[in-house]
């Protein structure tokens, strides 16, 4: 069966009122429950969520009116359309204070009638979906999806809140990998700009020229390939937030160019001579030492004054591991759905790591930070075979800098200190070797005897380099 358009609510005492009603809805796919009265009409509206309401004027037990006050006392969302054998401007004009969207007087049009419901309730649902969109969007970059239960985190996200609200500059530091932009749009998304522009210009991918026309704009003929006029990024950030990624790698003209922007809040294009007010908030984020940098004469010391007004300073994963295992929890979830696969029916993740492989993560001393250990995630949903994800879907760095190997050429021997991950490879591959000849190399016989999925045999055959195209020739 197919799900039905809407649920529509009909309360109404009159008995051939509520049947039209329920043959002419039901007959247009809508799903209609009857109220004979106002205390069944309200708790059926307790009850359930409605798509629509068609409400009765009079009566006898409570009026539509009272009902109508009362409810939107709970719900001010759900549309009520008022109908009556009563109609009168005056009524009309008092629903509608009350909250009704629309009144209609018996006997009404029925073709007006289902326009008018239909275009209600799309529109209802276009706002819903609008306003779901918009809290997804801010929820996506909001402090609880930025993972990290440790006091260094917890105080840093306390700093973030309360420096969101205000105009002031702000420099977030930190090694590559740790999450900078993450942070500035988690500030521009909890800030009265949210419904403004966030603008990110990476600053070290641009030569000087390049950059300078990014952030200012140009008109037409400015320079050679300068065929029409173009808006900068200040310009296009207006009112909103606009984030420099790497601000050490400005070139100490365009420093120039920023300071004043930030002094005076204008600019001028390249090659006009009209100067462009804007009111943009800055945040900048660097994995340099700036301090370092200004004492070395590379950077301006007065625009790094005027960047540093705040400073959040992002900590290395490896000075936070107690915060692995919520971002493994929170990287499963996302490459799960992203790849569709071990989801349960509630489309959670159902991915854990063996407590070998788990451990081998919060050993590691994480060089790449937060990135690194979301491109291992990524890796692990890939390759796993299995809901319990052993050590060896793991990149080869990161084996090797735990001191684990797996991959060996064929015919090596296991060394005397072989580690328990290695030793149950290394049969797991033997193992997988030897039903591989037994079966003339076909993967697909080897599989059925090993009572494995063809897929899990070809991802174990991967992780583990068995050379079958030598094998099978």
């Amino acid at each position: 069966m197919s799900e039905p358009r809407a649920r529509i609510l009909v309360i109404d005492d009159e008995s051939e009122i509520r049947e039209s009603l329920e043959l002419l809805l039901t007959s247009e796919g809508y799903d209609v429950d009857l109220a004979p009265n106002a205390t069944e009409g309200e708790r059926r509206l307790a009850s359930k969520r409605y798509d629509l309401v068609l409400l009765d004027l009079m009566m006898p037990d409570k009026s539509g009116m009272e009902v109508l006050r009362d409810f939107r006392l709970i719900d001010s969302e759900t549309p009520v359309f008022m109908i009556t054998a009563y109609g009168s401007v005056e009524g009309a004009v008092q629903a509608v204070k009350l909250g009704a969207n629309d009144f209609f007087p018996k006997p009404w049009d029925n073709e007006k009638l289902l326009i008018e419901i239909d275009r209600m309730i799309a529109g209802q649902r276009l706002s819903t979906e609008n306003a779901q969109l918009k809290k997804a969007l801010k929820q996506r970059y909001s402090f609880p999806n930025i993972i990290g239960k440790s006091d260094r985190m917890l105080r840093l996200l306390d700093l973030v809140e309360q420096v969101a609200s205000s105009r002031s500059t702000i420099l977030v530091t930190g090694e590559t990998g740790t999450g900078k932009e993450l942070i500035a749009k988690a500030i521009h998304t909890s800030s009265p700009r949210a419904e403004f522009p966030f603008v990110a210009v990476n600053s070290g991918s641009l030569p000087t020229d390049l950059l300078e026309s990014t952030l200012f704009g140009h008109v037409r003929g400015a320079f050679t390939s300068a065929t029409h006029t173009k808006k900068g990024s200040f310009e296009v950030a207006n009112r909103g937030t606009i984030f420099f990624d790497e601000i050490g790698t400005v070139s100490a003209e365009t420093q120039s160019k920023l300071l004043r922007v930030i002094q005076e809040r204008e600019f001028t294009p390249l090659g006009s001579t009209e100067t462009i007010k804007v009111d943009v908030r800055i945040l900048a984020a660097t994995n340099a030492d700036l301090r370092k940098m200004v004492d070395e004469g590379r950077f301006r010391e007065d625009l790094y004054y005027r960047l540093n007004v705040i400073n959040i300073n992002l900590p290395p994963l490896r000075e936070r591991k107690e915060d692995i295992p919520a971002l493994v929890e929170f990287f499963f979830a996302k490459f799960c759905r992203e790849n569709e696969k071990f989801l349960d029916v509630s489309g959670k993740s159902t991915l854990r790591f063996q407590p070998e492989a788990l451990q081998v993560l919060m050993e590691h001393n994480w060089p790449g930070n937060v990135r690194e250990l979301e491109n291992v995630i990524e890796r692990a949903v890939v390759l796993a075979a299995d809901t319990l994800v052993p050590v060896d879907v793991f990149p080869e760095h990161l084996l090797q800098a735990n001191g684990i190997r797996i991959r060996r050429t064929e015919g090596e021997s296991l060394p005397a200190d072989a580690s328990l991950f290695e030793i149950v490879a290394d049969y797991e591959r033997r193992i997988i070797l030897d039903r591989l000849e037994q079966s003339h190399w076909s993967q697909t016989d080897a599989a059925a005897s090993l009572r494995v999925p063809l897929s899990t045999l070809n991802q174990k055959i991967k992780r583990l380099e068995i050379d079958i195209k030598r094998k099978g020739v």
